[in-house]
């Protein structure tokens, strides 16, 4: 349970100290922004869980194609995340901002059913989508630094890394319940998905907050953040690294579709169980994320961040390891989720203090995108590997690549990370 701290002074009550402040619970806005990605995750994964199959199975896509489309599905609309970002900032509208985000998410769940078996058209759906999300995420994060306390960014991301996760747990559920009760009706899925993040859109509108915290209000009569002060956010040092360490970080990462259908097709699994691959990903997820949130703030952010992507590389050998069986399932599923649990939340923690508070939406938003276009990179490359070389080669070749990107990152971000990452002592 958690206790609304949005818009109450700092200073701390008689006989309570910083110690007992640090245990604090997080504020109002973040639980809120929190139960929007909730409900707007149990929407995205219903789709999410089937989408491969649908595919790759339905339409007999090759990997080529399905690495095309799933980089689509993260990186093509990447650069309106700037757009984003920088509006939120200029016009101080952050919750209107991420409003629209959603909207458009869930408007492209009904695209589905019109796009019907059109690739192109599929396509577009998917890339309205994503638009959805590029536009809400910076938004949204952004909100949630200015709803908590600098040395509590960690804690505030994993909670609401958290309740995102209980939604990504949920939702594949949610899409294996109705196709057992309808059959293998794909459309049965897709209403139920816009009907779900309608629901989000009316609980972002109700309960999240625009007013940030005291010590970060906005000052009305500050000038308007201008497209060349934002323009020149990369002239920061920590900033530019910042956003080079993530790009590389996302062109490490395969997807989480691959993932599955190699998982899916090495263990011969049935195809009704395909969407229950995603729940054990987020069943690691919700367990881990305010765990490694807390203990980001502890030890400092970037070695969870690089704790994550080890596991990722784990994820990858794994899959091209001689194990098998239930034990490979268990151990991939929970490294995946441990994966996302230290790296999600934790990286826009780790870039938040780095960022002025002006243009904290639109770094944030830089971040994102610089990890967006790599990630579309990333999937093409993978499809292609997948079928040049097989799939357990280019697993390898994943794996060998997130140890090299290890190595830069460690490098780009050791020195800032001591005066980004605020630990809070024991």
């Amino acid at each position: 349970m958690y206790l609304s701290t949005v818009s109450r002074p700092v200073t701390d009550p008689p006989g309570t100290g910083p110690r007992r402040r640090r245990f604090a619970l997080v504020s109002g806005n973040v639980v809120a922004l929190g139960t929007v990605s909730l409900i707007t995750d149990v929407s995205a994964e219903m789709v999410a869980a089937v989408l491969p199959l649908y595919l790759v199975l339905g339409l007999q896509l090759s990997p080529v194609a399905f690495g095309v489309l799933d980089g689509v599905h993260t990186g093509a609309t990447a650069l309106l995340r700037i757009v984003g970002g920088f509006a939120a900032d200029r016009f101080r509208r952050r919750k209107l901002i991420a409003g629209v985000g959603y909207t458009l998410s869930a408007v492209a769940k009904l695209g589905l059913l019109l796009a019907g078996r059109s690739i192109p058209a599929i396509g577009a759906v998917i890339a309205v989508d994503r638009l959805g999300k590029g536009v809400r995420s910076a938004p949204r994060d952004a909100l949630i630094t200015l709803s908590t306390p600098p040395e509590a960014l960690g804690r505030a991301f994993g909670v609401h890394r958290a309740m995102d996760s209980v939604g990504a747990f949920l939702g594949p559920l949610a899409a294996f319940a109705v196709l057992l009760v309808v059959g293998q009706s794909y459309d049965a899925v897709f209403v139920t998905s816009f009907c779900v993040a309608a629901l989000a859109v009316v609980v972002l509108v109700l309960f999240v907050r625009e007013r940030p915290t005291s010590e970060a209000r906005d000052d009305p009569d500050e000038p308007k953040v201008s497209v060349r002060e934002a323009a020149g956010l990369l002239r920061s040092r920590p900033a530019r690294r910042l956003v080079l360490a993530a790009a590389l970080l996302g062109l490490s990462t395969i997807g989480d579709g691959f993932v599955y259908l190699l998982l899916q097709r090495r263990e011969d699994l049935g195809l009704r169980w395909f969407p229950l691959l995603a729940v054990g990903t987020s069943l690691a997820y919700l367990v881990l994320a305010a765990p490694l949130g807390v203990l980001a703030d502890r030890i400092g952010r970037l070695p969870v961040v690089i704790g994550g992507y080890t596991a990722l590389g784990l994820t990858y050998l794994l899959l091209s390891g001689p194990i098998d069986g239930w034990p490979l399932i268990a151990l991939t599923l929970a490294l995946y989720g441990a994966f996302y649990a230290a790296t999600d939340g934790v990286l826009i923690a780790l870039a938040g203090p780095v960022l002025p508070a002006r243009l904290r939406t639109t770094g944030i938003a830089l971040v994102q995108t610089g990890q967006a276009l790599a990630y579309l990179v990333s999937s093409v490359l993978f499809g292609l590997a997948w079928q040049a070389w097989g799939p357990q080669n280019a697993l390898r070749a994943a794996a060998v690549a997130v140890a090299g990107v290890l190595v830069v990152t460690l490098l780009l971000l050791a020195s800032p990370s001591r005066l980004a990452s605020r630990k809070v002592s024991p």
